[in-house]
């Protein structure tokens, strides 16, 4: 909220002129994605009818995201990359049921979702980066050392402790925390009501602050976190 003589009105004109310059921005922006997903249906519908090149441009296109989500829920690189296969076979097995009025990234997340849960409860473990990891990227990056240290530090404590969290509330708190997405694409993701995906965040956030004021309040105190007993 704005107060004070920061927030005083503008004049008509002044608010008219930034009101046409700011559609004028917008309209190219929504043109093009509107294009943009004009052009990735053309490709999801010559991969459904065999086409193994626009196959590939649905793998080029969501990869790193397909691979970002499976290593933020098993926390192993290696693990990743075989998840991530897994992923793109399903997805090129089944793309022919795919209803194209849905977004593709949901469903592919779906898959990439499910593929990570069923991974945890085969192989019952969750390996995340080792803290010697850490040192390794502060002896590739000279500058701003310190800086490093403690994004980095804070990342691998994050990512222990969310070894307490069962797959669903790991998954919502991927998704949403990690990832970004909103409720309702989590919700639709996941297939669980927008309420189970609030309650199973919660509960995520709970357990996390409760594993990082047991085993790392240092990384609390440097987060800005009060530690709470």
């Amino acid at each position: 909220m704005i107060s004070g003589k920061f927030g005083e009105r503008k004049s008509t004109k002044e608010g008219k002129r930034d009101s046409e310059s700011k559609s004028a921005q917008n309209k190219p922006k929504r043109k093009e994605s509107v294009a943009e997903d004009e052009e990735l249906l053309k490709i999801i519908e010559k991969a459904k009818e065999g086409d193994e090149s626009a196959f590939q441009q649905i793998v080029d296109k969501y990869k790193t995201q397909v691979a970002s989500i499976a290593y933020k829920m098993v926390g192993d690189y290696e693990d990743a990359k075989d998840i991530s296969q897994i992923v793109f076979v399903k997805t090129y097995q089944n793309l022919v049921n795919f209803d194209t009025s849905k977004k593709l990234s949901t469903w592919l997340y779906r898959i990439t979702i499910n593929a990570s849960i069923d991974f945890i409860r085969k192989h019952k473990k969750h390996k995340h980066e080792l803290l010697d990891n850490i040192f390794g990227e502060l002896r590739e990056k000279k500058q701003d050392v310190e800086k490093i240290y403690q994004r980095s530090l804070i990342k691998w404590a994050i990512n222990d402790s969310m070894e307490a969290l069962n797959p669903r509330q790991k998954a919502v708190f991927v998704l949403r925390d990690l990832e970004g997405l909103d409720i309702k694409e989590v919700s639709q993701i996941t297939g669980m009501p927008q309420a189970t995906v609030r309650w199973y965040l919660h509960r995520a956030r709970s357990k996390l602050r409760s594993e990082l004021t047991k085993h790392h309040p240092q990384v609390l105190k440097k987060m800005g976190i009060k530690h709470e007993v």
